[in-house]
């Protein structure tokens, strides 16, 4: 056995193969010790508790199915970008079945404030780039937001819908699509 992890995000990698594996309830520092092959105390070195763990795994995760692709087009045009989140919506239900759904329930127990902080922190980041590319698409209509209406609160309002296909488990972007359509352009 190994006593010393070469990285953090050698655990953290791992810690993502075992939800892959075993769902994310198999996410606690003896199975992620195991799976690293180190003792229980290195992953300590790390990490100071399970939530500490738990909420760094939470942000790995949520950081793998959204990292975007430098120079991507799909961050130009509102519609492509749309498609493109809501394509790797369906990646995560696939690599990480249940995370969506599953993953405050790790915080059972728990101090979840780091690990609740963290996901705020990845849905923020989300949020931010959806006001970007909203600036950024020269297709918009100049009069599509107003004092009233900019461009935050349309995208919380198409955020709400992402969350919202994320616990129905509905991946088609088509009527997102077709809203921001009739809306903006």
């Amino acid at each position: 056995m190994n006593t010393v992890v070469t990285s953090k995000e050698e655990i953290l990698k791992t810690s993502r193969e075992l939800i892959r594996r075993e769902g994310w309830s198999a996410v606690n520092i003896r199975s992620v010790a195991a799976g690293c092959g180190v003792s229980v105390g290195s992953i300590y070195n790390y990490f100071d508790s399970k939530a500490d763990l738990v909420g760094a795994v939470v942000e790995s995760v949520w950081c793998e199915i959204f990292h975007q692709p430098e120079n991507a087009p799909a961050f130009q045009d509102t519609q492509a970008c749309i498609i493109w989140l809501y394509g790797r919506m369906e990646y995560g239900s696939k690599q990480y079945p249940g995370f969506f759904a599953l993953h405050p329930t790790g915080f059972a127990g728990e101090d979840p404030s780091d690990g609740k902080r963290r996901m705020q922190q990845a849905w923020q980041h989300m949020l931010d780039g959806l006001c970007a590319v909203l600036r950024q698409d020269a297709n918009i209509r100049p009069d599509a937001f107003t004092e009233q209406f900019p461009v935050e609160k349309f995208a919380d309002l198409l955020f709400s819908l992402m969350l919202s296909a994320l616990l129905r488990q509905e991946y088609d972007p088509t009527a997102v699509v077709e809203l921001i359509r009739r809306t903006l352009y």
